[in-house]
């Protein structure tokens, strides 16, 4: 069954999905299985070690706090962004951890939670361990593989992720752009309307539409906030938060009736800009279908709110039901972890699920969709993860903002064609795959290529 819009789209916090949200659900999924099996009122001690790009990117993503969080029981949807630091410090200054949030265990924070920054396991670079004892004795171990987006695969204890099918049956089964176009074309029926029927075995439509709109809202929400918090990112760099001067700014001009052709792109830059500080500060923010990609569908579905006329609650739910549609073909046929292929399955994934859905909420045909959402992806193609020091933020903040202004240029361009293109969207993620394959290991979320080693760090 495709992948479904709820799963792409999560509610969680920052700094990122593969190395903040999944780590947090790995260790929670521990603690739940020894919980289920009896084995946590016998536990003593639990040791997690972090290897690949969790280790080496661990601390600047916020990794170590997350699995204390996850051990404790807390939800990257529910766990409070205020208390939450606050409460990891603590566990590291008294030795204590609450596993579940019921047992109490002792914790050493240097041998407990090991981040190997030069070590990776064998199937995906983001892997992790997790080792339950009781006083000295194994009593559980198990394997996890964040694989980007928040999702977490468990090991089947031979080394390979354990892939469990989904048994529910949908009336449109795509896992390609071929084959969603197919069934477009069959039914008559537009990119939305294909994934609403899928999305509608699992849950009323009712609740569909409900659940969309709680997500844009949640979306909003980070913007608003983003807009008006000033001050400087934490981590070290002294990155300076520019969406609150940009916001007065903008509000300023709009005031004067000032006239610039291109300041609904300024306006578009700013709630990239706003959404992604947020997630660099540790924020609640929506993955779309990442966290460090999750200012691009915000952003360009801010500006059809704000700019295409006619926008309404349907038009919304119809823009989030394309973009993941489109997403579910990345998620099920490449990668959207930029541990694995660089940041082109992260930024340029989302682009392309920003430009696919603004073209249907303009007026276009599946076939212009299909062409938006290549387009979106083929100018990201070999686009590196490079974090500088190994923070969510440079360059990925303004690489939302520049990404999101490259989605409404793809609908844009998609639309003044007819749908026919060279390219097609499967080729364009094939390649992507290729591509990251043939990257160097240095240039996907290491911090160890790129602008990481070429900017100082302050």
């Amino acid at each position: 069954m495709p992948v479904s819009v709820f799963d792409l789209f999560s509610i969680g916090i920052g700094p990122s999905s593969s190395h903040t949200v999944g780590p947090m659900r790995a260790a929670g999924r521990f603690v739940a299985a020894l919980d289920r099996d009896g084995l946590l009122p016998r536990t003593t001690r639990v040791r997690s070690e972090l290897f690949g790009s969790l280790g080496a990117t661990g601390h600047g993503h916020g990794s170590y706090n997350a699995v204390l969080w996850g051990l404790e029981g807390e939800k990257p949807e529910a766990v409070d962004t205020t208390k939450g630091p606050l409460r990891a410090d603590e566990i590291r200054r008294t030795g204590q951890l609450r596993l579940n949030g019921t047992h109490s265990v002792a914790f050493d924070a240097e041998e407990d939670l090991v981040l190997h920054r030069r070590r990776s396991l064998p199937f995906h670079p983001n892997g992790m361990v997790f080792t339950a004892y009781d006083e000295g004795k194994v009593l559980c171990e198990r394997t996890y593989y964040s694989i980007g987006g928040g999702f977490v695969l468990d090991d089947d204890d031979s080394g390979h992720p354990q892939l469990l099918p989904d048994p529910t049956s949908v009336p449109y089964p795509f896992r390609t752009g071929t084959e969603l176009l197919g069934f477009c074309r069959d039914g008559g029926l537009s990119v939305s309307q294909v994934m609403l029927a899928n999305e509608c075995v699992r849950r009323p439509e009712a609740e569909v539409r409900a659940g969309l709109l709680r997500i844009w809202s949640v979306m909003a929400e980070c913007i608003q906030t983003g807009c008006s918090t000033p001050g400087v990112l934490p981590g070290g760099l002294k990155v300076r938060r520019r969406a609150a001067d940009l916001y007065q700014r903008l509000i300023q001009n709009t005031a004067g009736n000032a006239s610039d052709p291109l300041a609904a792109m300024d306006w578009v830059t700013l709630w990239a800009l706003a959404v992604n500080e947020e997630n660099a500060s540790g924020g609640r923010v929506v993955t779309a279908p990442t966290n460090g990609a999750a200012g691009i569908i915000p952003a360009v579905l801010h500006y059809a709110v704000r700019f295409v006329p006619g926008t309404d609650d349907d038009t919304i739910v119809n823009f989030l039901l394309v973009a993941g549609a489109l997403g579910a073909i990345y998620q099920q046929t490449a990668s959207i972890s930029g541990a694995e292929v660089g940041c082109q399955g992260e930024v340029g994934t989302a682009c392309s699920m920003a430009a696919g859905a603004l073209a249907e909420v303009l007026g276009g045909t599946p076939e212009q969709v299909e062409n938006a959402a290549e387009i979106g992806m083929e100018h990201h193609l070999g686009l590196t993860c490079d974090p500088v020091g190994g923070l969510v933020q440079i360059p990925c903040i303004e690489r939302n903002a520049v990404g999101s202004v490259k989605a409404i240029t793809a609908a844009r361009l998609a639309l003044h064609g007819d749908g026919r293109h060279t390219v097609s969207l499967d080729k364009v993620i094939k390649t992507m795959m290729q591509t990251g394959a043939d990257m160097k290991v240095k240039y996907k979320e290491t911090a160890r290529g790129g602008l990481a080693v070429n900017i100082v760090e302050c």
